[in-house]
C-alpha cells in the first residue's frame, strides 16, 4: 500500500489522539467526514492500523518502578525458545518481551510496585524460568515518549 501525505497526516493525527471523531479528523486535514472515514477503514483493512489501545500511566495505577532486563539463556540447546517466550509471557508483570539479537537473547520491560516487588518478582518468577543464564536490570529513571516517523 503506498501512502500519501493525507494519510501520512491521518496516521499521525490518530497516533496523538486516537480518540477523535471521523469529524474531527476531517477538519483538521480539511476533508469530509465520509472522506476520512474511508481513508481510515482502508488502513484499517491494509493493516497500516493494526488497532487502537489503551496507555495507563503505569506510576498513578500503583507501578512505580520500571526496569528492563537484559536475558541471556544458558541452554540453549535444551530449551525452545518457544518454552521461555510463553512462560515469561505469563508473568503479568512482564509488559513487554522482545527476542533481540547482540549481549543478551531477551529484552523484557518489567513493572513493579517499587524496588521490593521487583526483586520478589525477579527471583520468584524470571530467575526460575526454564533456561534463564544472565539477566541484567536496568531500572527507568525517566522517559520521554517521541513518535514514530511519520
Amino acid at each position: 500500500m503506498t501512502l500519501d501525505e493525507i494519510d501520512r497526516a491521518l496516521l499521525l493525527a490518530v497516533s496523538q489522539n486516537a480518540d477523535q471523531s471521523t469529524t474531527q479528523l476531517g477538519q483538521k486535514l480539511g476533508l469530509s467526514q465520509p472522506a476520512t472515514w474511508r481513508r481510515l477503514r482502508r488502513l484499517q483493512e491494509s493493516g497500516a492500523i493494526a488497532g487502537r489501545r489503551l496507555v495507563l500511566d503505569a506510576e498513578k495505577v500503583g507501578f512505580g518502578v520500571t526496569v528492563f532486563l537484559g536475558v541471556k539463556l544458558a541452554t540453549k540447546g535444551r530449551i525452545s525458545l518457544e518454552d521461555f517466550e510463553r512462560a515469561v509471557s505469563a508473568i503479568p508483570e512482564v509488559q513487554s518481551v522482545e527476542h533481540v539479537l547482540g549481549l543478551y537473547d531477551y529484552r523484557l520491560r518489567v513493572v513493579a510496585r517499587d524496588l521490593a516487588d521487583f526483586e520478589r518478582v525477579l527471583r520468584r518468577r524470571v530467575m526460575t524460568l526454564p533456561g534463564v543464564g544472565n539477566v541484567e536490570a536496568n531500572v527507568l529513571l525517566s522517559e520521554e515518549r517521541r513518535q514514530g516517523p511519520l
